[in-house]
């Protein structure tokens, strides 16, 4: 039952969006909650699946520009992935070459202190070499692309890669399901009386990380994220009618603070929830997610909520219809 290999699919790589059809041009795989036929859609169309006193629930971070090249000392090719500030210019970050003391970005220098973090061997604790960090990152920094996507980032993906929600800067991946909305659709929803609530959740990297626990996925140790609800957002939540969580972050974030009732309160910290198969949601009665990388933490989080089955069947289905995959891909949606 928890064997990670019973959440496999395959796919051919030719399906891996490497660009986004556009914000409000994507499918999005209409999948009813009960199991049953499912249907493809234009993203604009699910607009006619919500109700007045719905309340979609959306993560409003912003992607930071989070990676860095540079060279080492020697003039090899360097790599920065930068993943929580700690100070101006402190930052704890994935870096290659591992071994790396030092990184030259431009005329910037940057200093890595030595291994003996507590949290990861992957993480370190970096030191840049300038009084103007931000405008340094802005110059300098790279849109995070996943790494299936197998090509530089370019001007585009600044906004591709960015939601209309966007507000507070923190996430090195985007909340991706939220992509498929265009600033027209959200606003022909608020015209129906369908409400939004906005939560933040910092995505990190290790929403990318591939579980190693894969005879009993229990065992793996999900990554920890820094989330947020305000109280006029656990207000819209707990006054609609139905509850439409638009991504796996804003799932996360809920069902970390959700009573038993699915009443939600004001509320902020770091979650590292693990949802999978056999999770009783309690405030999520609608998801629209992105189709997940095989055998990730975030298609068992999916299948938790649809079932392996419709999960599973859905997936090869958009599969044998050409739909696009993963983060610039196409979506589903469950109600």
């Amino acid at each position: 039952m928890y064997n990670l290999q019973d959440y496999d699919f395959a796919f051919p790589p030719s399906l891996i969006a490497q660009k986004t059809a556009g914000k409000g041009k994507t499918k999005i795989l209409h999948c009813p909650k009960n199991g049953g036929p499912v249907q493809i859609l234009e993203s604009s169309q699910i607009i006619d699946l919500f109700n007045s006193g719905d309340c979609i629930v959306v993560n409003n971070t912003q992607v930071i520009p989070a990676r860095l090249l540079g060279k080492t000392k020697n003039g090899g090719k360097a790599e920065i992935l930068l993943l929580k500030q700690l100070g101006n210019a402190t930052w704890e970050a994935w870096i290659k070459p591992g071994k790396a003391k030092e990184i030259f970005i431009s005329d910037v220098r940057v200093e890595v202190a030595p291994r003996d973090y507590p949290y990861s061997s992957k993480n370190r604790i970096i030191n840049f070499s300038t009084a103007d960090f931000n405008s340094f990152l802005a110059k300098n920094g790279h849109v995070p692309l996943p790494p299936y996507i197998k090509r530089s980032d370019n001007a585009a993906d600044k906004n591709d890669y960015q939601t209309v929600f966007a507000k507070h800067a923190g996430a090195v991946a985007a909340p991706t399901a939220s992509l498929h909305f265009s600033e027209d659709m959200v606003n022909e929803l608020k015209n129906k009386g369908v409400r939004f609530a906005e939560v933040t959740l910092h995505v990190g990297p290790g929403t990318f990380e591939n579980i190693k626990e894969t005879e009993d996925f229990r065992k793996h140790n999900m990554h920890s994220e820094e989330y947020e609800i305000t109280q006029a957002a656990a207000n819209a939540i707990n006054e609609s009618d139905r509850v439409i969580c638009i991504g796996t972050t804003s799932a996360r974030v809920l069902e970390s603070v959700a009573n038993e009732d699915g009443t939600v309160k004001e509320s902020r910290g770091s979650t590292d929830i693990f949802i999978y198969p056999g999770f009783k949601f309690k405030a999520t009665d609608a998801l629209l997610t992105n189709f997940h990388w095989p055998k990730s933490s975030l298609i068992l989080l999916v299948s938790a909520f649809y079932g392996r089955e419709n999960t599973l069947s859905a997936y090869k289905f958009a599969v044998e219809n050409s739909m696009k995959l993963f983060s610039y891909g196409d979506g589903m949606l469950i109600i």
